[in-house]
Protein backbone atom coordinates (compact mmCIF):
# COMPACT_ATOMS: atom_id res chain seq x y z
CA UNK A 1 0.00 0.00 0.00
CA UNK A 2 1.41 3.64 -0.84
CA UNK A 3 1.03 5.86 1.23
CA UNK A 4 0.65 9.80 0.38
CA UNK A 5 2.26 12.64 2.81
CA UNK A 6 0.99 15.85 2.74
CA UNK A 7 3.64 18.38 3.62
CA UNK A 8 2.90 20.76 6.32
CA UNK A 9 2.54 24.37 5.33
CA UNK A 10 4.48 27.14 7.80
CA UNK A 11 1.15 29.17 8.89
CA UNK A 12 1.48 33.23 8.08
CA UNK A 13 4.10 34.53 10.94
CA UNK A 14 3.21 35.91 13.81
CA UNK A 15 4.44 39.47 14.91
CA UNK A 16 5.24 39.65 18.40
CA UNK A 17 6.97 43.02 19.07
CA UNK A 18 5.13 46.41 18.50
CA UNK A 19 7.90 47.78 16.20
CA UNK A 20 7.24 44.73 14.10
CA UNK A 21 3.47 45.32 13.98
CA UNK A 22 4.14 49.00 13.13
CA UNK A 23 5.78 48.14 10.37
CA UNK A 24 3.91 45.28 8.88
CA UNK A 25 0.97 47.77 8.73
CA UNK A 26 2.71 50.73 7.43
CA UNK A 27 4.20 48.09 4.47
CA UNK A 28 0.64 46.88 3.96
CA UNK A 29 -0.48 50.29 3.60
CA UNK A 30 2.21 51.09 0.95
CA UNK A 31 1.14 48.04 -1.14
CA UNK A 32 -2.63 48.90 -0.79
CA UNK A 33 -3.53 52.42 -1.53
CA UNK A 34 -0.10 53.73 -3.18
CA UNK A 35 -1.44 53.21 -6.86
CA UNK A 36 -4.16 55.37 -6.07
CA UNK A 37 -2.34 58.27 -4.02
CA UNK A 38 0.27 58.08 -6.90
CA UNK A 39 -2.79 58.45 -9.15
CA UNK A 40 -4.41 61.37 -7.60
CA UNK A 41 -1.31 63.26 -7.39
CA UNK A 42 -0.57 62.65 -10.74
CA UNK A 43 -4.05 63.79 -12.09
CA UNK A 44 -4.06 66.95 -9.72
CA UNK A 45 -0.46 68.24 -10.87
CA UNK A 46 -0.87 67.36 -14.52
CA UNK A 47 -3.50 65.78 -16.40
CA UNK A 48 -6.60 63.38 -16.00
CA UNK A 49 -5.32 61.16 -19.00
CA UNK A 50 -1.76 61.59 -17.40
CA UNK A 51 -2.74 60.99 -14.09
CA UNK A 52 -5.05 57.66 -15.47
CA UNK A 53 -2.06 56.51 -17.64
CA UNK A 54 0.13 56.87 -14.02
CA UNK A 55 -2.29 54.68 -12.22
CA UNK A 56 -2.57 51.93 -14.83
CA UNK A 57 1.62 52.29 -14.92
CA UNK A 58 1.85 51.83 -10.93
CA UNK A 59 -0.74 49.40 -10.95
CA UNK A 60 1.87 46.81 -12.79
CA UNK A 61 4.45 48.21 -10.48
CA UNK A 62 3.13 47.62 -7.52
CA UNK A 63 1.87 43.51 -8.72
CA UNK A 64 5.75 43.21 -9.82
CA UNK A 65 6.86 44.77 -6.64
CA UNK A 66 4.15 42.76 -4.66
CA UNK A 67 5.35 39.18 -6.88
CA UNK A 68 9.10 40.12 -5.81
CA UNK A 69 8.12 40.31 -2.38
CA UNK A 70 5.96 37.32 -2.38
CA UNK A 71 8.50 35.05 -3.93
CA UNK A 72 10.91 36.21 -2.16
CA UNK A 73 10.39 35.28 1.55
CA UNK A 74 7.22 32.54 1.17
CA UNK A 75 8.51 28.89 1.31
CA UNK A 76 8.60 27.38 -2.16
CA UNK A 77 5.80 24.99 -1.30
CA UNK A 78 3.66 27.73 -0.20
CA UNK A 79 3.71 29.66 -3.15
CA UNK A 80 0.96 28.97 -5.41
CA UNK A 81 -1.68 30.00 -2.44
CA UNK A 82 -2.77 33.39 -2.79
CA UNK A 83 -1.93 35.75 -0.37
CA UNK A 84 -3.15 39.41 -0.04
CA UNK A 85 -1.33 42.50 1.29
CA UNK A 86 -1.40 42.09 4.91
CA UNK A 87 -0.24 38.73 4.76
CA UNK A 88 2.69 39.42 2.08
CA UNK A 89 3.45 42.25 4.19
CA UNK A 90 3.52 39.93 7.73
CA UNK A 91 6.03 37.60 6.01
CA UNK A 92 8.14 40.06 4.70
CA UNK A 93 8.35 41.94 8.04
CA UNK A 94 8.74 38.72 9.94
CA UNK A 95 11.54 37.25 7.38
CA UNK A 96 13.26 40.63 6.43
CA UNK A 97 12.97 43.39 8.16
CA UNK A 98 12.27 41.93 12.01
CA UNK A 99 14.11 38.62 12.29
CA UNK A 100 13.89 37.94 15.70
CA UNK A 101 16.12 35.60 17.75
CA UNK A 102 14.78 33.03 20.02
CA UNK A 103 11.15 33.04 18.20
CA UNK A 104 9.90 30.29 21.07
Amino acid sequence: MQTNFIEMIEATPKLKTKKCKIISFLLRIVLQYSIYVIGAITWYLYDYFIGIATFLLSFLIMGIIKSYMRNSVIPKKQQEYNYNDKGIADWFTARELCIEIGEE
